[in-house]
């Protein structure tokens, strides 16, 4: 069953999906964390239920990390995309906290040639995870912000809750 809630948030209403599972901590899964006016997000629909206690234990992470309290998420998540993206997804939960990364050392961790360091960017660009996946993590090869699909104000706002100051 695919559940729902909303969430306040420095960033805005966040959208929280997932999907009830006995195995997930808190009983739910994360399926897809968005932002408003996010590029892709997902939206409700009609045969999803509004369910806020499925996501209790998410959302406390998500306010301790908000408060600079956590570093880190232990959610359970159900994300679907081509291999190549789940290789480039996992990636991104490697990214310490505080750290970046290039589209290029994105693309050489999972193996990929120069070359496919657009199509980095494109799977990344498709994270249906933004805060708890880290693809605000990732930046240019020359420091400066690039592309997020929340918004660049947005990834900049991340980057300085966790004591990161992108090249201008």
């Amino acid at each position: 069953m695919t559940v729902y809630t909303t969430l306040d948030s420095p960033l805005g209403e966040l959208l929280l999906v997932g999907e009830k599972s006995a195995t997930a901590p808190g009983g739910t899964a994360l399926a897809s964390l968005s932002l408003p006016g996010q590029k892709g997000g997902a939206t409700v629909q009609d045969d999803w239920t509004h369910d806020a206690d499925a996501f209790t234990e998410i959302a406390a992470q998500l306010g301790a990390y908000f408060a600079g309290e956590r570093t880190g998420f232990d959610i359970a998540y159900v994300t679907s995309g081509t291999d190549f993206q789940q290789r480039v997804w996992t990636a991104l939960d490697d990214i310490p906290y505080g750290k970046t990364f290039s589209y290029g050392e994105i693309a050489a961790q999972i193996g990929a040639s120069r070359a496919a360091v657009r199509a980095v960017g494109t799977a990344i660009g498709r994270n249906p995870l933004l805060v708890v996946r880290p693809c605000h993590r990732v930046i240019g090869a020359n420091g400066s912000l690039t592309g997020y699909a929340g918004g660049l104000e947005r990834k900049q706002q991340l980057l300085a809750l966790e004591g990161i100051t992108p090249a201008a």
